[in-house]
C-alpha cells in the first residue's frame, strides 16, 4: 500500500463518499488512486469553491466535509474556506499535497508553508513527511474535526510520502472526548434562576445545530414557553409558529427581538457566543439580566459576559435537566406578544418596483419545508435572514462568522450533492455572485438543479449603505453598474433564466424558478436606494436601532 492508497483507505474508513477538490502536481498520487474507488470527486473550478462546497455539504448533511488540493496556490486558495469553517465551527478535513520532503525550505516550485498559513484558521493542522504516520494522522484529523466544538483540520502530505510504500497497519479508531457531565450544583442553581425569573429569554446560537440538539431545544420551549431569539446561524431551530419566538436579534435583527432582550431579567444562552454583531454595545446588552450559559466549549463561557451559572456539556443532555413546567410567565409572554405584533415585518411597499423583502417572503411562502436556502453575503443575506422562514436549521446555510462573499453558489452545490432529493435555492447579490461565478461550470458539469435568485442593485449594497450612513454619502468603489448581462452569462453555461423588474412579474417568475427542470437563474432588478432595516449602528446598544423608510 502506498501513502496515497492510505489516504483513500482512511476516507473509506470514515464513510466519506463525496469529496470536493482540484488536482495538481503534488496531490496527483491521490487523484490517481481515486480512479479505482467509488468515492465521488466533485471537480470545482477553484479551490476556494471546493472548500466552500465541502462546507455546504457538511452543513446540509450534518457530517464532515472533505476537500482536496495541491501545494502552493491550490493550498492557499483553500485558506478562506478553512477560515470560514473555523468561524462557523464546521467539521471539515482538507487534504493538500506538499512538495517532496527533501525540497521543503528550498523555494521549490509551488512550495508554500501551508501548515504555517493555516494555524490561525484551523482547529488543528498536520504536516506528514513520514508515510508511517499517515494512518494515525488521518484518524486524528477526522476525530478532531467532528468532536467537541467542530472545526476544520488540515493534513498537508509531502509527495514522497504519498508515493512511498507504507506498512500494512490496523487503523485504531479514536474515541472522541466525551462532553463533561453537568455539575449538580449548577443544575440546581440554573433551575432556581429559571423558576424565579419574571422575564426569561432564550438566546439561541448555532451550537444547537452543531450539537444536533434541535429536538431537545424544541421540547424545552414547548414545555417552558420561554420567549426566544436566535442568531443568524440558528435560524430554523425554533419553529416560526412558536408564539413567543421573535426571530433574529442583533445588528439587522427584528426590533421586537432586540427590545425584548434588553428587558429580560434572565438570559439563557444556548450554544451562542456573544458575537459583536449580535450584542451591539456589549456593556448595554441585556443590562439587567443574569446569565445561564450552556455550551460545549469552555472557552466561550464567560469570555465576554459574566455568567451567573456556567453549564458546559452536551446540549442534548443539559436542556432536559433544565426543563420546568408551569412557569408563571403570563405577563412577560403578553409583553413579548405585543412587541411581536408591534414590530412585525411590513410588506405594504408602494409602487411597482420590486421590493426585496416582499419578494423573499413570497418565495418563502412558496417553497416546501425540505428546501435548502443558501445565501451569499451582503444586503440580500440580511433580507433573507429576516424574511425567509426555514423549517430546519440545516435548511439555511450562510456564512455567518467570516462573512465570505462568493459563498452561496459553491455552498449550494455542496448542499445539493449532500441532499439530491431536496430543492436547493441560492439567494445571492450581484457583488457576491461574481466572486465565485466560475462554479456555474460545476453546476453544468454535474447537471445540478440549483435555483438561483439574483438580487441586482448594481452596487456593493451593504458597503454602500454604510458609506451612506456613516461616511457622509461618499461612495467609494461600490458602483457595479458595469455588471454583465447575467441571463446571457447563465445561458453560456446552459442555464436558462429571465429578468424581472416589477412586482407584478414576481409570482410567475418564482413559479418558473421553482418548477424548472434544471438549474435556473432569476435575475431581479432592485433599486440601489433600498437599504436593510433596522440597523444597530456600530458601537450602539441594540435598542438604539436606525429605521429606514424603504
Amino acid at each position: 500500500m502506498t501513502g496515497a492508497e492510505q489516504v483513500i483507505s482512511a476516507l473509506k474508513q470514515h464513510k466519506i463518499t463525496t469529496i470536493f477538490g482540484y488536482p495538481g502536481g503534488t496531490i496527483m498520487p491521490v487523484y490517481d488512486r481515486l480512479l479505482d474507488t467509488d468515492i465521488e470527486h466533485i471537480l470545482c473550478r477553484h479551490e476556494q469553491g471546493a472548500a466552500i462546497a465541502a462546507i455546504g455539504y457538511a452543513r446540509a448533511a450534518g457530517t464532515t466535509g472533505v476537500c482536496m488540493a495541491t501545494s502552493g496556490p491550490g493550498a492557499t486558495n483553500l485558506i478562506t474556506g478553512l477560515a470560514d469553517a473555523m468561524l462557523d465551527s464546521i467539521p471539515l478535513v482538507a487534504i493538500t499535497g506538499q512538495v517532496a520532503s527533501p525540497l521543503i525550505g528550498t523555494d521549490a516550485f509551488q512550495e508554500v508553508d501551508v501548515l504555517g498559513l493555516s494555524l490561525g484558521c484551523t482547529k488543528h493542522s498536520f504536516l506528514v513527511t513520514d508515510p508511517s504516520e499517515l494512518a494515525d494522522v488521518l484518524e486524528q484529523a477526522f476525530t478532531i474535526a467532528s468532536s467537541g466544538r467542530p472545526g476544520p483540520v488540515l493534513v498537508d502530505i509531502t509527495k514522497d510520502a504519498l508515493l512511498a510504500e507504507v506498512p500494512q497497519q490496523e487503523i485504531m479508531s479514536m474515541e472522541p472526548v466525551k462532553a463533561p457531565e453537568p455539575e449538580h450544583k449548577h443544575l440546581v442553581s440554573a433551575r432556581q434562576l429559571i423558576a424565579e425569573s419574571q422575564r426569561p429569554m432564550l438566546y439561541i446560537g448555532g451550537g444547537v445545530v452543531l450539537g444536533q440538539a434541535t429536538g431537545e431545544l424544541r421540547d424545552f420551549i414547548d414545555a417552558t414557553q420561554i420567549p426566544s431569539v436566535t442568531t443568524l446561524k440558528a435560524l430554523g431551530t425554533v419553529p416560526y409558529c412558536s408564539p413567543y419566538y421573535l426571530g433574529m436579534l442583533g445588528m439587522h435583527g427584528n426590533q421586537a427581538a432586540n427590545h425584548a432582550i434588553q428587558q429580560c431579567d434572565l438570559l439563557v444562552v444556548i450554544g451562542a457566543r456573544f458575537d459583536d454583531r449580535v450584542t451591539g454595545k456589549l456593556a448595554e446588552f441585556a443590562p439587567n439580566a443574569k446569565v445561564i450559559h450552556l455550551d460545549i466549549d469552555a472557552a466561550e463561557i464567560g469570555k465576554f459576559r459574566e455568567v451567573s451559572v456556567p453549564m458546559r456539556g452536551d446540549l442534548r443532555q443539559l436542556l432536559p435537566h433544565l426543563t420546568l413546567n408551569n412557569l408563571q410567565l403570563n405577563e412577560w409572554q403578553q409583553q413579548v406578544a405585543e412587541l411581536k405584533q408591534q414590530y412585525a415585518w411590513r410588506y405594504d411597499h408602494p409602487g411597482e418596483r420590486i421590493y426585496a423583502p416582499l419578494l423573499l417572503r413570497q418565495l418563502s411562502d412558496r417553497v416546501c419545508d425540505k428546501t435548502i436556502i443558501t445565501t451569499d453575503v451582503g444586503q440580500h443575506q440580511m433580507w433573507a435572514a429576516q424574511h425567509m422562514q426555514p423549517a430546519h436549521p440545516q435548511n439555511f446555510i450562510s456564512s455567518s462568522g467570516l462573512g465570505t462573499m462568493g459563498y452561496g453558489l459553491p455552498a449550494a452545490i455542496g448542499a445539493k450533492e449532500a441532499r439530491p432529493e431536496d430543492p436547493v435555492v441560492l439567494i445571492t447579490g450581484d457583488g457576491s455572485f461574481m466572486m465565485n461565478v466560475q462554479e456555474m461550470a460545476t453546476l453544468k458539469r454535474r447537471k445540478l438543479p440549483v435555483k438561483i435568485l439574483l438580487l441586482d442593485n448594481q452596487r456593493l449594497g451593504m458597503v454602500k449603505q454604510w458609506q451612506e450612513l456613516f461616511f457622509e454619502e461618499r461612495y467609494s468603489e461600490t458602483d457595479l453598474s458595469d455588471n454583465p448581462d447575467f441571463v446571457t452569462m447563465a445561458r453560456a453555461f446552459d442555464i436558462p433564466g429571465r429578468t424581472i423588474t416589477t412586482k407584478s412579474e414576481v409570482p410567475a417568475a418564482i413559479e418558473d424558478l421553482l418548477t424548472s427542470s434544471g438549474s435556473y437563474l432569476l435575475h431581479v432588478r432592485i433599486s440601489e436606494q433600498d437599504n436593510v432595516w433596522p440597523l444597530v449602528p456600530p458601537g450602539a446598544a441594540n435598542h438604539k436601532m436606525l429605521e429606514g423608510n424603504s
